[in-house]
């Protein structure tokens, strides 16, 4: 709150942008209360103290705003509709706009497809030309949710082969740890050097043995194991990213909620034009009426239903309907709220249907106007 404050108050402008509404995202009560009477005691201190944290910061970041933008030309920018109506109706700010996340533009994305190749990847080169490419991408955390595209792929012909883009976030990288955790999981769920001895002894899984079993065949690799379908594909720089996903044949996308308000790699798979499947988070939902007919959902964590949905291919293609949102209307959007009108360039590309009117809400009303 120091290092904002010292920020707003000494810019003659200022644009804020929020890539997540740290009150949304704190641990709802109910969810401390039902820790607490499992006894997580642990789990649920942590939850208090992050969601008192969230809402002390968020609150305290509100307040300041409206302070300031009583002073200055003060601009807020979210990337969903729902987001901007929350922070000007309840939280009070003025001036708030919205835009969803953009990265790659239209003639880039196009460059980009007409370009990529498998040989720009030395392991994905080595699968059969005839292999469906499912990718996954971003940072490897338990909030990703890359298990249930992993569990997704048993159900799957043996032709289609999951492709996992990420590593360990760096600052996530822990001192004298033999294997990240999320990542001995994802190993585990797909069978990966483990034996039927191994599946036996954790327990998590009901397998049957006949009695007359030799102890070659309970020693030799799971017969489930997916090390030939499962390729860990390692971090990419941005050019590679566009191109990996250019190359997918799916997208899939399978986040838990975490109270985020948008996801890089959603846009850009959007951008790049590929198939994209995603789980039915909140955040995925907003993006979607950007994009109207671009995204597949599933619900979070049901490998059944998008392994279903990834073999039954693409719907047809979606007539395009309403404005345009991409990296033109983005820039269009922070120059028209940065720059007096006499200032905007004359080649500036033009901004359509973005910001709505203030409309005061009744109590009655309320609800289903943040729920967008």
């Amino acid at each position: 709150m120091r290092r904002f404050r010292i920020l707003a108050r000494a810019a003659p402008a200022l644009s804020v942008t929020f890539h997540t509404i740290l009150d949304e995202s704190a641990m709802p009560p109910q969810q401390i209360w039902q820790q607490l009477t499992r006894l997580k005691l642990g789990a649920a201190t942590n939850g208090a103290l992050d969601s008192i944290r969230s809402r002390l910061l968020a609150h305290g970041i509100y307040s300041e705003l409206r302070r300031q933008q009583r002073r200055k030309p003060v601009h807020v920018i979210t990337h969903t509709r729902r987001d901007m109506r929350l922070l000007r109706d309840v939280h009070r700010l003025a001036d708030v706009h919205h835009h969803p996340l953009a990265f790659v533009p239209p003639e880039a994305a196009a460059a980009i497809r007409a370009t990529a190749t498998r040989e720009a990847f030395p392991m994905m080169k080595r699968l059969p030309p005839e292999a469906k490419l499912i990718g996954t991408f971003g940072f490897l955390s338990p909030y990703k949710g890359f298990e249930t595209a992993v569990e997704a792929l048993r159900y799957l012909p043996e032709d289609h082969h999951l492709l996992v883009f990420g590593g360990i976030h760096p600052q996530a990288i822990a001192r004298n740890q033999p294997r990240d955790g999320y990542i001995t999981k994802l190993l585990a769920q797909g069978r990966i050097g483990q034996s039927v001895i191994d599946t036996l002894r954790d327990g998590s899984a009901s397998t049957s043995l006949a009695l007359d079993g030799s102890a070659a065949q309970l020693l030799a690799r799971h017969p489930q194991d997916l090390h030939d379908r499962l390729h860990f594909m390692g971090v990419l720089d941005d050019a590679q990213f566009m191109t990996a996903m250019a190359l997918c044949d799916t997208v899939v996308l399978p986040y838990l909620e975490v109270g985020q308000s948008s996801s890089g790699p959603i846009a850009m798979a959007v951008e790049m034009g590929c198939r994209v499947i995603a789980s039915r988070t909140r955040a995925f939902l907003q993006f979607s009426r950007y994009h109207p007919g671009r995204v597949e959902f599933f619900d979070i964590g049901n490998f059944a239903e998008l392994a279903r949905r990834i073999e039954a291919g693409p719907p047809p293609p979606a007539e395009p309907r309403g404005p345009r949102h991409d990296t033109n209307s983005n820039a269009a959007l922070y120059l028209r709220v940065s720059l007096p009108p006499g200032m905007l360039p004359p080649d500036a590309p033009g901004q359509e249907a973005e910001q709505e009117a203030p409309q005061p809400l009744s109590s009655a009303a309320q609800p289903a106007e943040l729920l967008g």
